[in-house]
């Protein structure tokens, strides 16, 4: 699904969103500033957005590695970069499972994924494997999509399911992957519960954000010292 909307993802999620998916990334990117990490693995990277955004507003040297499984977003990401070369030297993409990382143990100081923790077949040994792949004290950042205020909610229900699908099958030429995110959106659990899932997963410090009437989540965690 992602591989068939991969070539106009980014223009979908500019106009879907209002653009304000750039006020998301950059609240995220200021979030990892503040660890100063020399490392960042970027789960479910998709056309890089969000690594592209860590590689510019983290310090000179960080080193950034965007993963994903989906082959056509990938190839997205590398025709962004190679389209300004010599710019990204601190940047990197990678195939990869987020059920299966292919990374060593603490291999890095951080991990962000960006509304891609929905889309995995089974959050838990997601969570598992982000924790492995993080030193110990090293902190992990998800932006997702979250319940919104209660007052909002109708509106926000009929925009999703009822507005986006439509707009979005013009722009990309699926309609179903779009359906797919409003039926997606609305069985992810709240901010409470995924804290919870959280820290079952063995991480601890959990705290959660919400941003633009709940629609959105920001959570960090941190790794523990323990295997």
């Amino acid at each position: 699904m992602f591989g068939r909307i991969a070539r106009r993802y980014d223009l979908s999620n500019r106009v879907l969103s209002g653009g304000i998916d750039t006020y998301w990334r950059h609240c995220l990117v200021g979030a990892v500033r503040r660890e100063r990490p020399r490392s960042v693995l970027d789960l479910a990277t998709g056309s890089g957005d969000v690594a592209f955004a860590l590689e510019r507003g983290l310090a000179q040297g960080v080193r950034v590695v965007g993963m994903d499984f989906c082959a056509p977003m990938l190839a997205e990401a590398e025709r962004k970069k190679a389209a300004r070369p010599g710019k990204h030297p601190g940047l990197e993409f990678r195939s990869g499972d987020a059920l299966a990382l292919p990374l060593e143990d603490g291999a890095f100081d951080a991990v962000t994924i960006a509304f891609g923790l929905r889309n995995v077949a089974d959050r838990a040994r997601c969570l598992c494997e982000i924790r492995r792949v993080l030193r110990p004290g090293g902190c992990l950042f998800i932006l997702e999509f979250s319940q919104p205020w209660p007052w909002v909610r109708p509106l926000y229900w009929f925009h999703l399911r009822r507005v986006i699908p439509g707009l979005a099958g013009m722009l990309t030429g699926d309609r179903g992957a779009y359906e797919y995110l409003g039926d997606s959106i609305g069985t992810f659990p709240g901010r409470a519960a995924l804290s919870e899932e959280i820290r079952a997963a063995g991480f601890a410090a959990v705290t959660a954000r919400a941003m633009t009437m709940g629609i959105v989540a920001l959570h960090v965690a941190r790794r523990g010292p323990g295997v």
